[in-house]
């Protein structure tokens, strides 16, 4: 599933969601496991908010020594309310909107994995559905988040990615129309009424190579040896 993509700039931000309210740092041009992202959540206080959170529900650096690392960038529709690394923020209504330009997944249509990116036909920026979570940190509350994804064996777009015979996934992209009844909405039956597939015709994809490696790599995340209610 999605492990890769473009977050929106903070500069388009402000301007689709109204946005005056920006809470941590900046982000990169791309996003990976464990990097930092804007997400768009309502806070504590009520106000709607741009959130810089970690990508993954449970970071890296959260899980103790000695378990064995888990990926949660993305939350099957099917499963998010029975898994432990889930079920609590889905059950508690933490939900938010992952903003974006384009998402990457490989294509194996020339018979090896290529790299394509997947957007709006229109160009336009978009959001998917999340959930968030918040963490203890040495200088207040951090944050993490998953995007929820479902089932795209029979999406004519989707289903081209992924390798051939696997299961066929894809994000789920909330209409612009409904972006305040999703964050709003507490009650998790009535939120999976936004799982709905975008339609094909909308959405465009084309083969995006990733970047020529850099000499000097990036710096990894740094371990948190502190022990933390994973769920």
């Amino acid at each position: 599933m999605c492990t890769n993509y473009r977050p929106t700039a903070r500069d388009l931000l402000a301007d689709l969601f109204q946005l005056s309210l920006f809470e941590g740092d900046a982000w990169p041009e791309e996003t990976w496991k464990d990097y930092q992202a804007p997400i768009i959540r309502y806070n504590a206080q009520g106000q709607l908010a741009c959130t810089t959170a970690s990508y993954g529900l449970v970071p890296r650096r959260r899980i103790p020594p000695g378990v064995k690392p888990w990926d949660t960038m993305n939350a099957r529709s099917e499963t998010v309310a029975q898994l432990r690394s889930y079920a609590r923020c889905w059950r508690e209504g933490q939900l938010c909107l992952v903003p974006m330009t384009g998402f990457f997944e490989p294509n194996y249509e020339a018979g090896v994995a290529q790299r394509w990116q997947i957007g709006r036909a229109d160009g336009a920026p978009f959001a998917v559905a999340g959930i968030w979570r918040e963490w203890p940190g040495e200088n207040g509350p951090e944050y993490s988040f998953t995007q929820l994804t479902i089932n795209a064996d029979d999406h004519p777009l989707m289903r081209r990615f992924h390798k051939p015979g696997d299961e066929k996934r894809s994000l789920i992209v909330i209409a612009a129309d409904e972006y305040d009844d999703w964050l709003r909405c507490r009650d998790p039956e009535r939120a999976r009424s936004y799982f709905q597939a975008f339609p094909p015709e909308l959405m465009q994809a084309w083969f995006d190579p990733p970047p020529p490696r850099q000499k000097k790599s990036a710096p990894q995340p740094v371990p948190d040896t502190r022990q933390f209610d994973l769920f």
